[in-house]
């Protein structure tokens, strides 16, 4: 667990009614969003499937990189930008057309250094990839002000 004290209850980043998220890389919508803990419902298009219908692993990497920033985000808030330093992600059976769940969560957290860990599911619970990450919280007005 961190030092870090718990935070209040957050609202999601660019969420519009009951939760939803705008579409991207097939977000449905956020569906757990509470401090360290996140997780993302999305849609395995076919767009984004390669050769028999498997989603792509850069996308299942994504997903859970997404939950895994939506978890330290929902502790810290958005004025630290959540910066992945390092993925690393297993893949255990494939995510094919349909709705899946990126859930993620805080394992350990510093002062700016966080361990997060998230998986991947099917509707059924069945785990289709696991990952963890070494994040970085940067100050949001030093990531604005590095882009102009």
């Amino acid at each position: 667990m961190s030092d870090a004290p718990e935070t209040a209850m957050r609202q999601p980043p660019d969420t519009g009614p009951e939760g939803s998220l705008p579409h991207s890389l097939a977000q449905r919508r956020i569906v757990r969003f509470e401090p360290g803990h996140a997780t993302i419902e999305y849609e395995v298009l076919p767009a984004i499937c390669h050769s028999g219908g498997v989603a792509q692993g850069g996308f299942v990497a994504g997903w859970i990189d997404a939950a895994m920033a939506h978890a330290v985000m929902a502790k810290y808030g958005t004025s630290r930008v959540p910066i992945s330093l390092e993925l690393k992600v297993s893949y255990f059976a494939p995510a094919n057309p349909g709705r899946v769940l990126a859930e993620a969560w805080i394992e350990k957290a510093g002062g700016r250094t966080i361990f997060a860990e998230g998986r991947l599911t099917n509707l059924d619970g069945k785990v289709l990839a696991k990952a963890s990450s070494t994040i970085s919280l940067i100050d949001a007005a030093k990531v604005a002000a590095s882009m102009t």
